[in-house]
C-alpha cells in the first residue's frame, strides 16, 4: 500500500471494491454486477453536471421493480460496498493519526487535541502544580452509552467489519512475505462474502436485553482496555511539564449507561430488566477480570527463593487456603514457592465464583463465601500483590498489566459502568396523585398549581413515616414504587457508584423534581442519588434557570443537596429543542440555558454538571465533541461533564481502537482547557444580541413552516418516515403515544426520515432566512450598512467558536443535503404539497447556502474542512441510485400495494434505508 494518504486511500477502496465485485458476480451472477455498475456510471454522469441521464436511470428502474430480487441484490451491492469504504475511510483515519504522532515526536511537541497538549497549554497559561491538583480533583467526565435506536446495522455485521478492520491493519505491514498477504487477503474475503450472504436488518426488534449485549460488546473491547490508557497519558503529560511535583489522580473519567435503565417511553424496561442488565455487566467486567488475572497468573512467575514477599500477602494467601475446599490443597501447594501466582489462582477463582453468585436473581441467590462480597475486597487483593513487589525490587513487574489493571477496579468496579435511571415527568405526576389520593393526603393532586403541589411535596418529604407499603395500587404506579425499591437494593448489592442518577424527562415544574426525591426518601434514598432534571424544549431550557432557583431556596430540596456534597447535575435535551424550535433557535437557547444554568449555580454556591444529551446527527446536537465542548460557555463546563454516546455514535468511535482513543483524548483535552483561562471577546455583548435575534427570526421561519397545513401531509408522504418505524432499531417504539402527530413522534425516527430524503432540514433550515432578513433591514437603500452588517458577521465567524461552530456544523448539514435528489421525494406527494412545502425548502436551501458562503468567504461548502468535502463528493454517486430505487420503490408501495408482496417490498426498502444510512453515515 502506497504511503500518499489520499493514493494509500484510493488503494485500500479499491482493494475491498475488486473483492465485493468478485464476490457479486460469485454470489449472484455477471447480469446483477454489470446492472449494478451501469447504475453506478449513470450517476456519476449525472453528478457531473448532464441531467439529460436521469431519463435513462428512470427506463432502468420499471424492470426492478417487477423483480424484487434482483432490486434487492442491487441495493446490497451499493450498501456493502458503503460499509467497506467506511472501513477503508476509518482505517485511513487511523493511520494519519499515527503519522501525525509519529510527526509530533520528531518535533518533540504533543500532537494538537492530545492530553499532553491540553497540560501544555495550561502550564503555558501560567496553571501552577496548586491549581492543577484543584482542577484534577474536580475533574469529571462521563460518557453515556445509550440505545437510543440509531445504529441501523447488527452486531452481526460489526463483527465482519472488525474482522476485516484486523486484516487490514496486517496488510500494512512492509516486511509480510507473499503467502501472508495472500492470506489475509483471503479473510477479507471470506468476510466480504459472510457480509453478502448476512442480512442487513434485523426481522424482530431487538430486545432490551439484545440492546444492553450490544453495549457490553464496546464496553469489553476498546472501552476496558483504553481507559487505563488514558489515565497514563494524563500522568506522563504531568510529570512531563510538573517534573519536580506529584500528582494523585481521582477517577475522573468512568462510563455510564442508559441500556436497561431509560423507561421513557419503552414499556419494556422494567424492575426486572434493569435488575438483569445490571447483572449483565457485573457478568462482563468479571469475565474480562478473569482474564486480565490469568494474564498476570502467566506473567508473575517469580519465586519465593529468589526474593521476599510481604507479610501481608504472606497472611492473605493463608487466609485465602481457610475458604478452599480440603480436596483442593493438594493443587495449590504446588504453587507455594510461587507466591504471587498462588495468589492469582485464588483471585480467579473467586471471581469464577463471584460469577456464579451472579447468574441468581437477587432475592433467590445462595451466598457463595469464597465469592467475592464488593470490589473493594478484590482491589485490597491487587493492591496487596502491588505492594509486595513494589517492597521487594518488583517495581518493574507493576507497569502495564498490574497498573492497568488496579486502574480498571478503581474505575470500573464490579458494576462496569453506571447505570442512569429515565423516566417521564408524567408517569411520577399520575403516580403520586394516586398515592395521594389513596392515603387522604390530597383528593386534586393532578388539579393543583405547581405553588400549590410544592408545599404539599415538602410536607411528605420531611414525614418520617412511609409513604407507601403494599404494591396494591394501578400497574404503572406499582413499578414506579417498586423501581425506587430496585435502586436502593441495587446499591445493596453492588455499591453506590452502581446507580447515581435518576432522570426526569420533560421537566417543567420544580414539583416534577420533588416528586422523583418523595418517592426517593421513601425508599430510603434521600440524598443517596442525584436528581436530575432534563430539560428538552425551547420553552422549557427558557424556564430552566428559573426551575432550579425555585428548588435552590427550597430548605427540603438544600438538605437532600446537602448530603449530595452541594453538586447538583443537570441534563440538557437537544433532540427535542431542535425539533421544537429548529437548528438555530435551538442551539441559542442551550447556549443561554447553559450560561443561565451556571450563573444560577454560582449564586447559591452549588457545583454543577451538566449532562448533554447530544445525538449522532447534527440536528440532535451531533459533530465533534471537542469542538462543541470548547464552543460552549465555558463557566459551564469547568472539568465536569457527562454526554451521551448514542446509537450509531457508538460504533463510529468504538469499532476502530484508534479513532476510539482519539475521542477519548480529544475529550479530555476540551475538558482540560475549560478550565484553563477564558478568552476575553470584546464584542460579545454585542454578538449575544445579535445571536438573540438572529435565532428568533430562524424560529419564526421554522415555525412558519412546521405550522402549514400541508407540512404534516408532506412529512409523511415525501419521505420514509413508515418505514423507518419499521427498521426494528431499537427496543423502543418511535412514537410516545399511539398517535400520527409529529408532536408525538421522537425526535430519532424524524431526523432520520429527513436525512435518508437528503433534504436534512433539522440542521439548516431557517439559518438564511435569519440572517438574510437580518441583513436586509439595515433599510432598502443603506447599502453601506448592509455591507456593515456583513461585516459583522463575518467577524463574528472568524472571532467567536460559537458561531463558528454553528455556521460549520450548518455547512456540513447543507453539504449532506441534496435538493436535486430530495425533489425525487417530493415527487411522491400532490403538486399542491409540493408547491407549498417543497418550494419553500429548496428556496430556503439556496438562500442559506449563498448566505454562509458569504460570510465565510468560501466559495465552495466546507472548504475548510476538505477531507469532508471530498468524502461527500465522492460518495454522492454511489448514494444516489439507493435514492432512486427507495423513491421508486415507494411510489410502488403507495400506488400499486396489491400487485406485489408487500412484505417483500418492505423488505426492500428497508434495504435501502440501511444503505442510504450507511452512504450517509448518519441516521438519526
Amino acid at each position: 500500500m502506497t504511503t500518499e494518504p489520499q493514493d494509500r486511500l484510493r488503494s485500500t477502496i479499491r482493494l475491498l471494491g475488486d473483492l465485493l465485485g468478485q464476490t457479486i458476480i460469485e454470489q449472484e451472477g455477471q447480469e446483477i454486477f454489470d446492472l449494478e455498475e451501469e447504475i453506478r456510471s449513470l450517476s456519476k454522469t449525472w453528478r457531473s453536471g448532464d441531467r439529460s441521464v436521469l431519463s435513462k436511470i428512470d427506463e432502468l428502474l420499471p424492470a426492478l421493480m417487477a423483480d424484487l430480487p434482483r432490486a434487492l441484490a442491487v441495493l446490497k451491492a451499493f450498501t456493502a460496498y458503503f460499509q467497506l469504504v467506511n472501513l477503508a475511510e476509518e482505517q485511513q483515519r487511523a493511520h494519519i493519526l499515527r503519522e501525525r504522532m509519529r510527526a509530533a515526536y520528531a518535533r518533540n511537541e504533543p500532537m494538537a487535541e492530545t492530553i499532553a497538549h491540553a497540560i501544555q497549554q495550561l502550564h503555558a497559561q501560567g496553571q501552577t502544580a496548586d491549581q492543577m491538583r484543584r482542577l484534577l480533583a474536580d475533574l469529571f467526565i462521563e460518557p453515556v452509552f445509550t440505545a437510543h435506536p440509531t445504529e441501523s446495522r447488527r452486531i452481526t455485521i460489526l463483527a465482519r467489519l472488525r474482522a476485516m478492520a484486523s486484516a487490514l491493519n496486517e496488510l500494512d505491514r512492509r516486511d509480510l512475505l507473499p503467502p501472508e498477504a495472500e492470506a489475509l487477503e483471503q479473510q477479507l474475503r471470506e468476510n466480504i462474502v459472510l457480509l453478502w450472504q448476512s442480512d442487513e436488518t434485523r426481522d424482530r426488534r431487538p430486545t432490551v436485553m439484545d440492546e444492553v449485549r450490544h453495549g457490553m460488546y464496546y464496553f469489553a473491547d476498546p472501552v476496558f482496555y483504553l481507559v487505563p490508557q488514558i489515565y497514563t497519558e494524563l500522568e506522563r503529560a504531568l510529570a512531563e511539564y510538573y517534573p519536580d511535583e506529584s500528582f494523585t489522580l481521582p477517577t475522573f473519567l468512568r462510563y455510564g449507561s442508559w441500556v436497561g435503565g431509560d423507561r421513557d417511553g419503552n414499556p419494556f424496561v422494567t424492575p426486572e430488566i434493569t435488575e438483569e442488565a445490571l447483572r449483565e455487566q457485573k457478568e462482563t467486567i468479571l469475565r474480562l477480570y478473569n482474564i486480565e488475572v490469568d494474564k498476570l497468573y502467566n506473567q508473575l512467575t517469580s519465586t519465593a527463593t529468589r526474593v521476599h514477599i510481604s507479610q501481608a500477602l504472606r497472611d492473605s494467601i493463608e487466609q485465602d487456603l481457610t475458604l478452599v475446599p480440603a480436596s483442593e490443597l493438594e493443587v495449590l501447594d504446588r504453587f507455594r514457592w510461587e507466591p504471587y501466582r498462588h495468589k492469582l489462582i485464588m483471585m480467579f477463582r473467586r471471581l469464577r465464583a463471584t460469577r456464579a453468585e451472579n447468574e441468581q436473581p437477587w432475592r433467590t441467590r445462595t451466598i457463595n463465601p469464597r465469592a467475592y462480597r464488593n470490589a473493594d475486597e478484590f482491589r485490597q487483593d491487587l493492591y496487596l500483590i502491588r505492594d509486595s513487589l513494589r517492597a521487594n525490587k518488583g517495581e518493574r513487574l507493576i507497569q502495564d498489566g498490574l497498573a492497568n489493571l488496579i486502574r480498571c477496579a478503581e474505575v470500573f468496579g464490579f458494576h462496569l459502568a453506571t447505570l442512569d435511571i429515565r423516566q417521564h415527568a408524567d408517569r411520577h405526576r399520575s403516580a403520586m396523585a394516586e398515592v395521594l389520593t389513596r392515603y387522604n393526603m390530597t383528593s386534586d393532586y393532578m388539579e393543583l398549581s405547581d405553588a400549590q403541589r410544592v408545599p404539599v411535596l415538602n410536607r411528605e418529604i420531611t414525614n418520617l413515616r412511609p409513604l407507601t407499603a403494599k404494591l396494591d395500587f394501578s400497574e404503572a404506579t406499582n413499578q414506579t414504587v417498586e423501581l425506587f425499591r430496585l435502586i436502593k437494593q441495587a446499591r445493596e448489592e453492588m455499591g453506590d457508584d452502581v446507580i447515581q442518577s435518576y432522570i426526569i424527562s420533560m421537566t417543567t415544574h420544580a414539583s416534577n423534581v420533588l416528586e422523583v426525591l418523595l418517592f426517593a426518601r421513601d425508599a430510603g434514598l434521600f440524598g443517596q442519588i442525584d436528581v436530575v432534571p432534563l430539560f428538552e424544549t425551547i420553552g422549557d431550557l427558557v424556564a430552566a434557570p428559573e426551575i432550579m432557583t425555585q428548588l435552590y431556596t427550597n430548605e427540603v430540596y438544600r438538605q437532600h443537596l446537602a448530603q449530595r456534597g452541594n453538586q447538583q447535575q443537570i441534563m440538557i435535551g437537544y433532540s427535542d429543542s431542535n425539533k421544537d424550535g429548529g437548528y438555530l433557535r435551538a442551539t441559542w437557547m442551550l447556549f443561554k440555558a447553559q450560561r443561565g444554568l451556571a450563573q444560577i449555580c454560582d449564586e447559591h454556591g452549588i457545583k454543577l454538571t451538566l449532562f448533554h444529551g447530544r445525538g449522532g446527527s447534527l440536528g440532535r446536537g451531533g459533530g465533534p465533541a471537542n469542538r462543541a465542548i470548547l464552543a460552549q460557555p465555558l463557566e459551564s463546563v469547568r472539568g465536569r461533564i457527562k454526554i451521551t454516546e448514542q446509537g450509531e455514535v457508538v460504533s463510529s468511535r468504538y469499532d476502530n481502537p484508534a479513532l476510539a482513543h482519539r475521542h477519548l483524548e480529544q475529550l479530555v483535552n476540551a475538558v482540560l482547557l475549560s478550565s484553563g483561562k477564558h478568552p476575553n471577546y470584546a464584542q460579545e455583548a454585542t454578538w449575544v444580541s445579535l445571536v438573540e435575534e438572529l435565532s428568533q427570526r430562524a424560529f419564526a421561519k421554522y415555525r412558519s413552516l412546521i405550522e402549514k397545513p400541508a407540512f404534516f401531509t408532506y412529512f409523511h408522504e415525501a419521505t420514509p418516515i413508515d418505514q423507518v418505524d419499521r427498521l426494528n432499531l431499537g427496543s423502543r417504539p418511535a412514537r410516545r403515544k399511539k398517535t400520527s402527530a409529529v408532536t408525538d413522534l421522537r425526535a430519532i425516527p424524524w431526523v432520520f426520515a429527513w436525512t435518508q430524503s437528503r433534504v436534512n432540514l433539522t440542521s439548516w433550515y431557517g439559518v438564511g432566512a435569519a440572517l438574510e432578513t437580518w441583513i436586509e433591514d439595515a433599510g432598502p437603500d443603506a447599502t453601506a450598512k448592509k455591507a456593515e452588517r456583513l461585516a459583522s458577521l463575518r467577524e463574528m465567524y472568524r472571532e467567536w467558536p460559537f458561531f463558528r461552530t454553528v455556521l460549520d456544523n450548518v455547512q456540513v448539514g447543507l453539504c449532506i443535503g441534496d435538493m436535486a435528489i430530495a425533489a425525487l421525494y417530493a415527487s411522491l406527494t400532490t403538486a399542491k404539497t409540493r408547491t407549498e412545502i417543497f418550494d419553500d425548502l429548496l428556496e430556503e436551501y439556496e438562500r442559506t447556502k449563498r448566505l454562509v458562503l458569504q460570510i465565510t468567504g468560501y466559495q465552495e461548502l466546507l472548504e475548510n474542512e476538505s477531507w469532508l468535502q471530498r468524502s461527500i463528493k465522492l460518495r454522492n454517486p454511489y448514494v444516489d441510485p439507493l435514492n432512486y430505487i427507495q423513491v421508486a420503490l415507494l411510489e410502488r408501495l403507495r400506488t400499486q400495494p396489491s400487485t406485489v408482496d408487500e412484505e417483500s417490498l418492505q423488505a426492500a426498502i428497508l434495504v435501502s434505508v440501511n444503505g442510504i444510512a450507511a452512504g450517509l453515515q448518519n441516521t438519526g
